[in-house]
């Protein structure tokens, strides 16, 4: 029997639950949100009882430092060393990681060479680790790894050849720890048959859509950066990319200025000049605030062309689903994206069903040819699976 303890570091956010292996159990867990954000929101759950407090995290060190104080605090473990194993959500691994590896001298350079593709905190985590729990065994679980069964029609860009041949540069995609999770979950209920060809819609801080077909991965929305894709918290997604160089001449700004304006500045607080986070927006939206409608509404508009765009690649659709942050919690968001779809697809959206949040539910009416699922992500039971494995 191991404790294994797993790390799950969003853009904004941190996951972390602890398992008693290789049972499975959920001893512990937590999620730390709005990290940067004011009003940072600190949830635990343990021995059956779940606290909140609001507190100021400036950054994803300090989390991780109150996630590991607080497994003390609530009895979890007497002595951090309990933690046989900790594993770790990573970004990017490239073409070179195509599965889970434990983090050794030379994963982590690698590890840290990609950092510039997909600025994390994953790596900050696993160097904390290695400060406060040197004997523990570390797994980096990379967040690419589902994509790589996408065929170079899909992950290739139209850019000279020589340039994936010297550089690597190609679409990878992310969130596919997530995808893989969730879409395995959803044929896992259905069945194969009736699930051969799903839409994952992870909607959060950061957000992708992946087209999986007989449970692989065929296209993704995220690219050679998580940058790529829909709109996002910050992240503006896919633009003309001549913008760039136009702000970088008006605005005085170098490549990494304009780089860092799409990444951290742009997307629903960009828009709206309100907020990253979707809560904020649709409270600004009930109380008329014109911009943050106009970012809400980009947002659906930008998801629903790309369902509409995987529904042909994978020649038609079983079911769409719907999870992360926004995708989990968000009833209002959820409402528009699939009434914007109804008048192109045969979808119909139960408002009734629709009324949850950190749910598994089917939320289409059973008239409905395309189901449409709520299912509450679980990477980080992945990565426990994944740590234990690679520790034996």
């Amino acid at each position: 029997m191991s404790l294994i303890m797993s790390l799950n570091s969003g853009s904004s956010s941190l996951k972390f639950q602890v398992f008693r292996m290789p049972a499975e159990v959920l001893i512990a867990s937590g999620l730390i949100e709005r990290i940067g954000l004011p009003s940072s929101v600190f949830t635990v759950k343990a021995n059956d009882h779940e606290e909140s407090a609001t507190l100021d995290i400036p950054n994803h060190k300090e989390a991780i430092r109150l996630v590991l104080e607080s497994l003390k605090s609530h009895g979890i473990v007497s002595d951090l060393k309990e933690i046989a194993g900790i594993g770790h959500r990573i970004v990017h691994g490239g073409e070179k990681y195509s599965a889970s590896v434990v983090i050794n001298e030379q994963v982590e350079k690698d590890i840290e060479l990609l950092s510039d593709l997909a600025p994390p905190a994953n790596l900050l985590g696993v160097r904390v680790i290695d400060e406060i729990l040197p004997e523990a065994v570390q797994v980096a679980v990379f967040d690419t790894a589902f994509h790589q069964t996408m065929e170079p029609i899909s992950y290739m860009y139209p850019l000279p050849y020589e340039y994936y041949e010297k550089y690597g540069i190609r679409k990878y995609g992310f969130h596919g720890t997530s995808h893989g999770y969730v879409t395995k979950r959803l044929r896992e209920i259905l069945g194969s048959e009736n699930s051969r060809r799903i839409i994952s819609c992870h909607l959060g801080n950061g957000g992708s859509l992946a087209a999986v077909k007989n449970g692989k991965c065929v296209n993704t929305t995220m690219g050679f950066t998580p940058l790529a894709g829909i709109m996002m918290g910050t992240r503006s997604g896919d633009i003309d990319p001549s913008i760039l160089a136009y702000l970088s001449e008006k605005e005085h700004l170098s490549l990494q200025g304009v780089t860092d304006l799409c990444n951290k500045k742009s997307g629903l607080l960009g828009v709206s000049g309100i907020s990253s986070d979707m809560r904020d927006i649709e409270n600004a939206i009930k109380d008329g605030n014109a911009r943050a409608k106009l970012a809400c509404d980009m947002y659906v508009q930008r998801v629903c062309s790309t369902i509409a765009a995987y529904a042909v690649q994978l020649g038609g659709v079983d079911a769409i689903l719907f999870t992360a942050g926004i995708g989990e919690n968000s009833i209002y968001l959820r409402q528009l994206i699939i009434e914007t779809l109804e008048d192109a697809f045969p979808i119909e959206l139960d408002r009734t069903a629709n009324n949850i949040r950190r749910k598994e539910a089917k939320i289409s009416t059973t008239s409905s040819r395309i189901q449409v699922w709520v299912i509450p992500t679980n990477e980080e039971l992945v990565i426990a699976r994944d740590t234990y494995r690679l520790m034996k």
